[in-house]
């Protein structure tokens, strides 16, 4: 809903002051997303769907960043590679170039180290905390938590839809030593507790 993806049915939110409901195409053209399943088109090139991205977010000098994002994932050679033939990892690659090639300000990014090797990873987590440092801003939605944790200010645990905790690590924390994997386990473990015992209230 905050990417202007799906209209909510019920209630208000602004991404960067602006209406998600009323312009979600304005929201769309503002953000960078990677989401978790999706994949850069098969029948195009890396540089192609680069390309592409980069003339609809209307940036200047788009031959010049795509060339840049493709080396800097070390794909320059692989620039004229259909998608379709590119691994699972390659593909990962394009698709975080593709939200940060307009630079913008707020990046939605659902599993974005997926796929990608410990180098990547690495030099991604670095990259978005070089974002966040520069006054930018990140939702970030992983199940690698210790990497959650390094590179969040404030967290949510969600299980099946619902919000067991938000908050920053310190809010958090039952004891000062607790990770969030920790955290996580133990508000899941209990929200699992809480589900069975009110399904074997309904059956007695």
């Amino acid at each position: 809903m905050l990417t202007g993806q799906l209209r909510p049915t019920a209630g208000t939110a602004k991404v960067l002051d602006i209406n998600v409901e009323k312009k979600p195409r304005l929201v769309k053209a503002n953000i960078g997303i990677v989401p978790e399943s999706e994949s850069p088109p098969s029948y195009l090139t890396a540089s192609e769907f680069l390309e592409f991205v980069a003339r609809l977010r209307k940036v200047d000098d788009s031959k010049e960043k795509v060339n840049y994002w493709l080396d800097w994932f070390g794909m320059s050679d692989k620039a004229g590679t259909l998608c379709k033939d590119l691994s699972k990892g390659q593909r990962q690659k394009v698709m975080l170039a593709s939200a940060f090639i307009h630079e913008p300000r707020l990046l939605f990014l659902d599993e974005p180290f997926v796929n990608l090797d410990p180098i990547y990873q690495r030099k991604c987590r670095e990259l978005l905390m070089e974002h966040i440092a520069n006054g930018g801003t990140i939702f970030l939605c992983s199940h690698i938590l210790e990497i959650a944790e390094r590179l969040c200010t404030r967290v949510a645990v969600i299980d099946h839809g619902r919000v067991l905790a938000a908050g920053r690590m310190n809010e958090l924390r039952d004891h000062e030593s607790e990770t969030l994997e920790d955290i996580f386990i133990r508000l899941v473990g209990k929200s699992i507790d809480e589900i069975e015992a009110g399904n074997q209230a309904e059956e007695e």
